[in-house]
């Protein structure tokens, strides 16, 4: 840890000087940071955020989830509300299936074994970016989208199974209150303020990343294009796909497309990271299920690819 934190500081450090001493840069990425936060992220998730929280604080989400209880069960060995949140986060994109986890445990409908499990398969991405920014806008062909999307989103079923049996240590509070625990009575200006303060959190992480992504370009660049753009995507996803695009034949930037977004990046991770804080969600857990998610719709999208070109 120790050496963990000098690296760290030594990192940051280096970031600083380099604003410093290049600030017209800082300001431009920062400001596309924030445009690409502004026109991509913040239409197509606030409405999520706020309108899942309206309809979880109605308890309409009890009923809806009550017909999958059977699936969810065998499946991914989990709540039923799992399947109401598993369908929102596939329509909404990073981070709303993280948000609503939380909310749900912060709520005492789930135990925190459930929420963990959870976040192997609620964590995705979106048909609005997926599809549409990526597929049609970035890769010329919305059926390389397609490809992309049912490839994320089958990973992620697999990804579900694979961690149905994980075991968490429940803590005597979760165990005593969880029975008894009633939803929080929420009203209008909470919500707003709630969900608006939620996606101010993402937009600040989306600028800094693509500060960071600025910073170590000089090391990316001393390397071959396909393997620089992975890696950027490593970091943002955003970024990473739009390199991905210029960089591999339009085939083959499917599959690397695919990893890059099921991963999410560093980025979308710190998001969901910061949603997840009530949790106390284990860094080293998130990062192994996003791996296995990645892994798993990878080979689907290869898979994919064999067969249709």
């Amino acid at each position: 840890m120790k050496k963990y934190n000098i690296f760290l500081s030594i990192f940051v450090l280096y970031i600083i000087i380099n604003t410093i001493i290049f600030p017209s840069l800082y300001i431009k990425q920062t400001l596309n940071g924030i445009s690409a936060w502004a026109f991509n992220v913040l239409p197509s998730v606030l409405p999520f955020l706020f309108f899942t929280k309206v309809l979880s604080s109605t308890g309409a989400l009890d009923k809806i989830s009550k017909i999958f209880k059977t699936p969810c069960k065998k499946l991914f060995n989990t709540s039923p509300l799992s399947s109401a949140v598993f369908m929102t986060s596939i329509v909404s994109g990073y981070p709303v299936g993280a948000k609503m986890t939380a909310d749900l445990y912060e709520q005492g409908k789930i135990t925190k074994n459930d929420a963990f499990k959870m976040c192997s398969f609620c964590s995705t991405s979106g048909p609005m970016f997926i599809i549409g920014a990526v597929g049609a806008s970035m890769l010329k062909n919305p059926v390389y989208g397609y490809i992309i999307f049912i490839s994320h989103i089958v990973g992620a079923i697999l990804n579900g199974i694979l961690f149905r049996n994980l075991n968490v240590k429940e803590d005597k509070l979760d165990k005593i209150s969880l029975p008894d625990t009633k939803p929080p009575p929420r009203d209008l200006s909470s919500m707003v303020i709630d969900s608006s303060l939620s996606i101010i959190s993402v937009g600040t992480i989306i600028a800094i990343f693509f500060v960071v992504i600025t910073s170590l370009s000089p090391l990316l660049s001393l390397m071959p294009c396909k393997i620089s753009s992975i890696l950027a995507g490593l970091i943002e996803i955003t970024r990473g796909c739009l390199d991905i695009s210029t960089s591999y034949t339009n085939i083959w930037a499917i599959v690397a497309a695919t990893f890059v977004i099921s991963f999410g990046g560093l980025s979308t991770m710190l998001q969901s990271l910061t949603m997840l804080s009530k949790l106390n969600m284990p860094v080293r857990l998130f990062f192994i299920q996003k791996i296995t998610h990645a892994v798993f719709a990878c080979v689907i999208s290869v898979i994919f690819v064999l067969i249709v070109f």
